[in-house]
């Protein structure tokens, strides 16, 4: 059986943060019973992105800010600026 919701996640600044507590609060009363099955989250934000990472070392979050700021630095001339910096 399926099961759909839509919801928004509070803001946050630059940087990779955790919100796997704050998804589940959301999505709990979808898993009542589920014992097998899978989960599709779809992210409908131009400037943001989700990935699965390891949580044990809080240096993972670090330099995955580090890297993803050699990729996409700040300092280059960005159109897209409505919302402000970062």
């Amino acid at each position: 059986m399926g099961w759909q919701k839509t919801f928004t996640l509070g803001a946050r600044r630059k940087g990779c943060h955790l919100v796997t507590t704050e998804i589940l609060d959301h999505i709990g009363p979808g898993l009542q019973g589920v014992t097998v099955g899978m989960l599709y989250l779809f992210i409908q934000h131009t400037s943001a992105a989700l990935t699965i990472n390891e949580n044990f070392d809080p240096d993972v979050r670090r330099d995955m800010d580090m890297a993803l700021d050699q990729i996409v630095p700040e300092h280059l001339n960005w159109v897209h600026t409505d919302e402000g910096p970062e």
